[in-house]
């Protein structure tokens, strides 16, 4: 007979032990002093893949990775032709960053497999937990560098964007990892999209929306698409401090000028009911000649703005563009916006969605629905056409500091809603699926 719901709760639980080993193992080995430090294709996210390897070597799990270093620790089917599950996330971090951004998919992927093994389920196809490179793209400006390369689609020049602070190519430090940079440029896919039944990745939440509402999960209801130029700058002239406003060309008061035309925007439509956000994550002026009585005639900034909607974005571009030529005109200066990057939409499945609410209340599961504040490697899962759903962790601090707060009773529940929907479909008898749609897994004698 299949597992009840009880049994899957409790096999869950069972693994608490094994949960909380891993999360300190994970951040006794990546300090960031404070905080975690797993920097990209650097010695941070080298060991994390490494601690997630041998743990699921002692899951007898298959471990494989590919050209981008992905780690893929899979429970292999008996049916090769089945649509796999992959549940997953990234192990990198920012700079001084938490513990748990990225890390708690992986985690959550182990412990459902771990769970649903010690249940007896046989699977039909291949049940992976993935272990996504280089989804922080504070270290080389460039989106879901792992999730992309695994599926073929990461963008022209990502393999030449350099890292914050060692000024090597991407490609370069996938080399000297161990990958192969060559075959990403080739676009040889790891994963066929067409192959992949599911994408699930477990987060934290990255706003303490769910804090504010008491409740301990939420299933994701879309991840937003942003435009970005990383590295864009305004050229002015330098002049004396006390130079007449008709005569300056002050980049400083450009940048200023494009800020608050951008703050503008995004409250008007934010009145309007438009869910978006504007971030200059970098403005200044050059540290190497700035001065109290100096007008700076160089600024530079970078620029991430994301919105659920695809013609939001198309809309928010066309402004900011607009608001360039207009103050190139108005203040005298030069606007390069450098490379252009941009994801897409991710659009989350609206069945996986319903059916994890329906699992959810079988099992007395307390779980609302909120959209992503931030970008996902479920985006781009879903920009390729996979089937991809999140589900959202309550945390108090937010994420992207070392004050991460979660808490593994809610993150437990998170793993038994994802366990209850894998096992949802693999529960019946092998000989009882072969009319059911998307069923890939059958039960052990």
């Amino acid at each position: 007979m299949p597992p009840s719901i009880q049994q899957i709760l409790s096999a869950v639980e069972a693994r608490r032990g094994d949960v909380e080993h891993l999360f300190a193992s994970l951040a006794a080995g990546s300090p960031g002093n404070p905080g975690i430090l797993r920097d990209t294709y650097g010695a941070g996210e080298n060991f994390a893949h490494s601690l997630m390897a041998d743990h699921a070597k002692a899951l007898s799990l298959t471990i494989t990775q590919d050209a981008a270093l992905n780690t893929f620790a899979t429970w292999q089917g008996s049916n090769p032709q089945a649509g796999s599950i992959i549940m997953g996330s990234h192990l990198d971090s920012v700079p001084h960053g938490g513990n748990f951004d990225g890390a708690a998919g992986v985690v959550a992927g182990l412990a459902v497999i771990a769970a649903l093994k010690d249940l007896g389920l046989k699977p039909a196809c291949d049940v992976i937990a993935m272990g996504v490179r280089a989804e922080e793209s504070v270290w080389f400006g460039v989106s879901y560098i792992g999730s992309r390369s695994a599926l073929g689609s990461l963008p022209d020049g990502g393999l030449e964007a350099r890292r914050i602070d060692t000024n090597r190519t991407l490609a370069e430090h996938i080399a000297e990892c161990g990958g192969d940079p060559q075959a990403i440029a080739r676009r040889e896919k790891s994963l066929d999209p067409s192959s992949i039944q599911a994408f699930l990745e477990v987060h934290i939440e990255q706003a303490p929306s769910l804090v504010e509402m008491q409740v301990p999960l939420a299933i994701c209801s879309g991840i937003p698409g942003n435009f970005r130029y990383p590295e864009a700058n305004i050229t002015g002239r330098q002049d004396h401090v006390g130079t007449p406003r008709r005569f300056r060309r002050d980049a400083a008061m450009a940048a200023a000028d494009l800020a608050m035309a951008m703050d503008a925007k995004w409250r008007e439509e934010e009145a309007a009911g438009v869910p978006l956000a504007v971030t200059f994550g970098r403005f200044h002026t050059d540290s190497a000649v700035h001065g109290m009585t100096s007008v700076p005639g160089a600024f530079a900034f970078s620029l991430d703005v994301r919105a659920y909607d695809p013609s939001v974005l198309a809309r928010l571009e066309a402004f900011f563009l607009e608001q360039v030529a207009r103050i190139e005109r108005e203040r005298g200066v030069r606007f390069e916006l450098g490379k252009r990057a941009s994801a897409a939409v991710g659009v989350m499945s609206q069945k996986i969605i319903s059916e994890m609410q329906t699992a959810a209340a079988a099992a007395g599961l307390n779980v609302t629905q909120i959209g992503s504040p931030a970008s996902h490697d479920s985006a781009a899962f879903a920009e390729a056409g996979v089937a991809a759903t999140m589900l959202f962790v309550r945390n108090e601090n937010g994420s992207h500091n070392p004050d991460e707060a979660m808490e593994i009773n809610d993150f437990m529940k998170a793993c038994a809603l994802l366990a209850l929907w894998v096992a949802d479909h693999v529960g019946p008898p092998l000989e009882e699926t072969v009319t059911r749609a998307n069923t890939c897994v059958e039960t052990s004698a």
